[in-house]
């Protein structure tokens, strides 16, 4: 049975209890806008709580998620069956509701608690008949956001984020009394879960992830979870290489040319961050010259601890941070060694610094083009280049048993052999012969 095949049979059992069941939400607005819909949300009006549990045990093995606010599921299927609610805020926090479930609301008020007015279009799933109380269908016919209520809207402040991801997704602009309803919202009280959940969409799903950084600027919503990300509005850069202004402009293109690449580098959410954050450093390294030139020295140094600090807000895990700092102290460097045509040597070294050496081309790459005039060229050089390092990397090398084998006893000297001749390995020395010269090595 598919998630559709369920829908339909739930519907068919309410209707013959007195009750009628929609898809609504997501799964509503993204058909009409031909988006694949992947999660299906229904709800069931008509129908008091225990029949609809009698109705859900008659389809299949029923799950319950919330049993006194009556959301449900199916084992095996993906589907998310609720029964009309209402909502009151009681905290500030995000979980801080009282929420009891009404079977009898009617359609208006149930669709009245959603975001926006496109996520509250109603489809009966048996007719395909739209009830839009509050005018989704024009709204998403002219592409814009509008919040559905003043007074519901401002009860989760992470809508503020939701409207943002949302505009970058699909292209929609936001009305301007929604924009002038989310500057007012506070979200220091969410979650930085919350946030990365919001975040990770926007950067994997939007064509131009950078919409969502500029609504939520026009909404001055930058304060609270990404003020690293404001300190680069107007920040000035050099002009003759950066024609597009200030590092804020900057970092948007770079974001977007990213996006571009999502499905070329190893690590697509972690890229995505060290895209955003790659010049974090430049705020605090930016100075101009008594030539007048502005320049940026240590930056990518710099933008490490700035780095560091924004993720400590809102990335939980370990991997991502110390991908991205890696990204952000390198970001510079192949640029420069593929503008200088620098020897193998170098490019190994810096290679053998990288988490990931193919995803720092990519970002170079990313850094070239976003910016006007775009730098291009550097790609085939650095690719190349890598994939020399991959494949010296493969070779034999001299490992800390060869030189036990060779009569060496581990010591207080071993790592620096170790390191001198891994040295030798970056440089192309043929096992045999590293091994010989790192016997040789006389340690300081």
């Amino acid at each position: 049975m598919t998630d559709t095949d369920a829908a339909r049979l739930i519907a068919e059992k309410t209707a013959a209890c007195g009750g009628v069941v929609y898809y609504v939400g997501g799964c509503v607005r993204d058909r009409l806008l031909g988006f694949p819909v992947k999660d299906i949300d229904i709800e069931v009006h008509g129908v008091p709580c225990g029949t609809l549990e009698n109705i859900l045990d008659s389809v299949g093995e029923r799950l319950e998620y919330g049993r006194s606010f009556g959301v449900f599921g199916l084992r095996g299927l993906d589907i998310d069956i609720a029964m009309p609610r209402r909502e009151r805020p009681d905290g500030n926090r995000h979980t801080d509701f009282i929420v009891e479930a009404d079977p009898f609301i009617g359609t208006f008020e149930a669709a009245r608690r959603r975001d926006f007015t496109v996520n509250a279009l109603m489809e009966n799933v048996l007719t395909g008949e739209i009830t839009d109380h509050f005018g989704g269908m024009a709204d998403m016919n002219k592409k814009v956001l509008r919040h559905v209520d003043s007074e519901t809207f401002s009860d989760d402040p992470l809508r503020v984020l939701r409207g943002a991801q949302f505009a970058a997704r699909f292209g929609f602009s936001i009305a301007p009394e929604t924009v002038q309803l989310c500057r007012s919202i506070d979200l220091s009280y969410l979650s930085g879960e919350r946030i990365m959940l919001e975040l990770q969409k926007a950067l994997m799903k939007a064509e131009r992830p950078s919409a969502f950084f500029t609504q939520l600027r026009d909404m001055g919503q930058l304060d609270v979870w990404f003020p690293e990300l404001k300190a680069l509005i107007g920040v000035a850069q050099r002009a003759d290489y950066h024609q597009e202004g200030d590092v804020w402009n900057h970092t948007m293109l770079v974001v977007d040319e990213a996006a571009k690449r999502r499905d070329k580098v190893q690590c697509p959410l972690d890229f995505m961050f060290a895209a955003l954050c790659h010049d974090f450093g430049k705020p605090m390294s930016t100075e101009t010259g008594e030539d007048g030139v502005v320049h940026s020295l240590g930056h990518e140094q710099a933008g490490v601890p700035e780095a560091e600090r924004f993720l400590e807000r809102i990335v939980a895990g370990t991997a991502l941070k110390e991908y991205v700092m890696n990204m952000v102290s390198l970001h510079m460097q192949p640029n420069i060694l593929a503008n200088a045509r620098s020897r193998v040597k170098k490019t190994n070294k810096m290679f053998d610094q990288s988490v990931c050496p193919e995803d720092l081309v990519q970002l170079a790459v990313c850094d070239g083009m976003g910016k006007i005039p775009q730098e291009d060229g550097t790609e085939t050089f650095l690719t190349e280049r890598a994939a020399v390092y991959r494949e010296m990397m493969s070779r034999p090398y001299v490992m800390g048993r060869d030189l036990i084998e060779a009569g060496l006893e581990p010591g207080e000297n071993f790592g620096e052999l170790l390191a001198y001749a891994h040295k030798l390995r970056l440089a192309g020395v043929p096992k045999d012969e590293a091994l010989r010269q790192t016997l040789s090595y006389k340690p300081s």
